[in-house]
This record gives C-alpha cells, sequence and structure tokens, in this order.
C-alpha cells in the first residue's frame, strides 16, 4: 500500500470511530500514531508521541484558553452578566418580543466575558427562558431564541474556538477577534430583526409584556451591568491599545472577574471551586483533542495525503468561490455529528492548505468558519446548546420544541453566512483599519 493510500485509510478510519461515538481525542492519537508508524516506522511515532504533544501544549499563547474559560465560568457561576438582561428588559419593555430581544442582548454581553456559546446559552437559559414562559412566550420562540443567542459567544471575543484556530493557521488573534467583533454584532442584529418580525407577523408568539417602567429605573437598571461593562474595558481597552497580549489579556480579565465578584459579594468558595473545576476538565479535553489534530497532521504530512488533496482539488479549477461554497456544505454537514472544536481541529490539516492557495484572507476565514461551527451548535441531531437549553429548563419545553425555535434563525445565519462570502470587508474592516 502507498504512503497517500495509508493517508486516505487514516481519514476513513477516523470518521469511522468518530461516527461510533469514540472520544476524538484519543482516535485523533490513536489513528495519527498508526498511521505514522505504517508510513515513517515506529522510532519516528514513537518520537512524534513524545514530541508534538510537547511541542503544542507548551505554546504560550495556548495559555490564555484556560485563562479565558476561568473567566467565563466565573462570570456564570457568580451570576455577574445578570444585570444585561434586567437592563435590556427594563428599556425594551415595550417593544413587540422584547423578552426575547434582550435575551440576545444579554447573550451579546455574556459572550464579551466568555468564549463558550455553551456557557452563554446555560446563563441565559436560566434567566431569560422562565421569564418569558411567565409572559407567556410561545415555548419554541424562547428557547429557540436562547440556544441560537448563545451561538455569539464563540464570535465576540474572547473566543476559544478563535484562539485555536490562530495559533494552527499562525494568524493574529487579535485580527481574529476584531473580525469577531463585528460578525458578532451583525449576528446579534440580525436576530433581534427576525425575532421583531415574527412577533408582528404573529402576535401571539409574545404576548404583550409591557410594563410601564418608570424612566428612574429605566436609568437605574444600568447599575447592575457595571461588572460586565468593567470586565470588557479591561480586556480590550488593554489588549488594543497595546498594553498586553492577547495571552495576556485573560489572565487581566480572570482577575477582574474574581475582584468585581468579590466586590459585588456573590463570589463564593463553591462558585470559585466549581468554576477551577471546570476550568481544569475542559481545558484538558481541549488539549487532548489539540494534540490529536497536531500529530493528524504531522501523519497526513509524512503520507503526502493532504498536499495530493489540496492538489486536486485545486487542480478542478473550480474557482474560489465554488471552493468556499464547498467547504461551507462540508462544515454544515460534519456540524450536525461533530461538536465544534473536534470538527475544526480534525478538518483543518485538510482544508487549510486549501485555503491558503485561494484568494481568501485567513483572518475572514477563521471568523466565517467560527459562525459555521457555531451554526452546527444548534442543527440537529447533536445540536449542542439545544440540549443544554433543555437541561437548563427542564420539562418546560420539549427538545422538538426547542429545534422547532431555531428554524428561522437558522435560515438568518445561512443568509449571514452569504453575506460575509459576497462582503468580506464586514469581517475585514477592523482589522484591516487596525493593521494600518
Amino acid at each position: 500500500m502507498s504512503d497517500i493510500a495509508i493517508g486516505f485509510t487514516g481519514i476513513a478510519a477516523l470518521f469511522l470511530l468518530i461516527l461510533l461515538r469514540i472520544p476524538i481525542g484519543m482516535v485523533l492519537i490513536a489513528v495519527s500514531f498508526v498511521g505514522i508508524w505504517a508510513v515513517v516506522g515506529m522510532d519516528i511515532a514513537l518520537s512524534s508521541l513524545g514530541i508534538i504533544p510537547y511541542n503544542f501544549a507548551s505554546s504560550w499563547t495556548l495559555s490564555s484558553v484556560p485563562l479565558f474559560l476561568f473567566l467565563g465560568f466565573i462570570c456564570y457561576h457568580t451570576q455577574l452578566t445578570q444585570g444585561m438582561f434586567r437592563a435590556a428588559r427594563a428599556w425594551l419593555a415595550g417593544v413587540p418580543g422584547g423578552l426575547a430581544i434582550a435575551s440576545v442582548i444579554g447573550s451579546a454581553g455574556f459572550a464579551a466575558v466568555s468564549g463558550s456559546s455553551i456557557a452563554c446559552s446555560a446563563a441565559m437559559g436560566r434567566i431569560a427562558v422562565p421569564e418569558m414562559m411567565r409572559y407567556r412566550y410561545d415555548p419554541s420562540l424562547a428557547t429557540g431564541t436562547v440556544a441560537v443567542a448563545g451561538t455569539i459567544g464563540a464570535l465576540i471575543p474572547p473566543s476559544i474556538i478563535m484562539i485555536l484556530y490562530g495559533v494552527i493557521a499562525q494568524s493574529s488573534i487579535s485580527k481574529l477577534f476584531l473580525g469577531g467583533i463585528a460578525a458578532g454584532l451583525v449576528t446579534a442584529v440580525g436576530y433581534i430583526v427576525v425575532i421583531y418580525l415574527r412577533v408582528k407577523i404573529n402576535p401571539s408568539l409574545a404576548p404583550d409584556a409591557s410594563e410601564a417602567v418608570p424612566w428612574h429605573e429605566k436609568i437605574a437598571s444600568f447599575k447592575d451591568t457595571w461588572p460586565v461593562f468593567l470586565i470588557m474595558i479591561g480586556i480590550f481597552g488593554g489588549l488594543f491599545a497595546g498594553i498586553f497580549t492577547p495571552t495576556e489579556s485573560g489572565a487581566i480579565g480572570s482577575t477582574l472577574a474574581c475582584l468585581v465578584a468579590i466586590l459585588k459579594r456573590c463570589m463564593t468558595w463553591q462558585a470559585f471551586k466549581k468554576a477551577a473545576i471546570e476550568t481544569l476538565v475542559t481545558t484538558s479535553a481541549l488539549l487532548i483533542i489539540a494534540v490529536g489534530a497536531s500529530m493528524l497532521t504531522r501523519f497526513l504530512v509524512f503520507s503526502g495525503a493532504s498536499d495530493y488533496l489540496s492538489d486536486w482539488i485545486l487542480s478542478l479549477d473550480a474557482g474560489d468561490l465554488v471552493i468556499m461554497l464547498g467547504v461551507v456544505v462540508l462544515y454544515l454537514l460534519l456540524g450536525m455529528v461533530l461538536e465544534p472544536i473536534g470538527c475544526m481541529l480534525l478538518t483543518l490539516p485538510i482544508i487549510l492548505p486549501v485555503i491558503e492557495n485561494t484568494g481568501f484572507s485567513l483572518i475572514w476565514f477563521g471568523v466565517v468558519l467560527t459562525k459555521l461551527l457555531e451554526i452546527g451548535m444548534v442543527t440537529p441531531p447533536v445540536g449542542m446548546n439545544v440540549f443544554v437549553v433543555k437541561s437548563v429548563v427542564g420539562n418546560l419545553v420539549t427538545t422538538s420544541q426547542v429545534f422547532r425555535g431555531i428554524l428561522w434563525f437558522l435560515v438568518l445565519d445561512l443568509a449571514l453566512i452569504a453575506l460575509f462570502i459576497a462582503v468580506p470587508e464586514i469581517i475585514l474592516f477592523l482589522p484591516d483599519l487596525v493593521g494600518r
């Protein structure tokens, strides 16, 4: 069997084992090790098993991953972001679908202090869904809104997906963050428009929940939003002013979150302990998958499969746009069965060489890829955000009701992907502005 044939056999084995629900990190490491052994021998395979994990895990940039995770978990367990939802609700009391729109705004605020869409969905599910159900909102609209709004968590920085992508693609994380801000804000505005139009067309989806909120209460509602704004200013102000690096900003953000929680007297030992344990568990899982992806990259290079695939795709002379549409379809399909980070790390060794040989910016592609991966967070059968919302709200809704609730938002997301491809300047404007 030729080296290239071994490479493709390894790729087939990867997908087969993943479909059998074997943990993706273990699959990546095992298949890559056996593949390297088959191509270049046991000595190099054993050497790779020692050197590659060390070289990847020792990357200074990756140290920001547990720090941003800890920041998000601290904010979640100490409920520092609840004020964003309450303030949005006070100001949107008279707007059709105001509580659902407030959920989107609250999610955007949580996204700015967290890198996780799952944490975002869980936080808003706990805060916003019971409130909407109390005002007799349609269960599908209430839960579907929270599930899709959670996807903003990976777009608006800090974003764990963008950090990992930046390390692998050797792209500027600061520029990825800037591109993510534009994509995240456009997405949030799009969700708000969808909610508003749906409720205007069918008022029964969101009965009038307006209350006469006095102006002094509206102004007073801002006092509970200061924790989020303080952390945001601390992270992004210093980051884009050049005071500290994206890696160091994770430490600054985590420290600020702890100090703010202490000042608000909502920091407990139990909350700190939960945040620390969840950070350790999540970081460990991510590193195992990332190390496996690094080994897969080495295996595909040794076998020549990645170059062969890249050359074959480019030889089709299909044009950059057709290639990009093929990549979009690929990630939409894979997103239905794989979790986002595993999906990205599994495919980047094959996809990146193709993108590098087209006219597309790697910064732009990183943001679009993040958006595609987050669509997978709400599409069946996996749809992790959907199951997170269902677990948080319990028997208030069925899983099928939550999936029905994301349908119109999914249509919007596909339209946004088309918009980002047609007008890449939407994403690249801020990175290019800073890069000048």
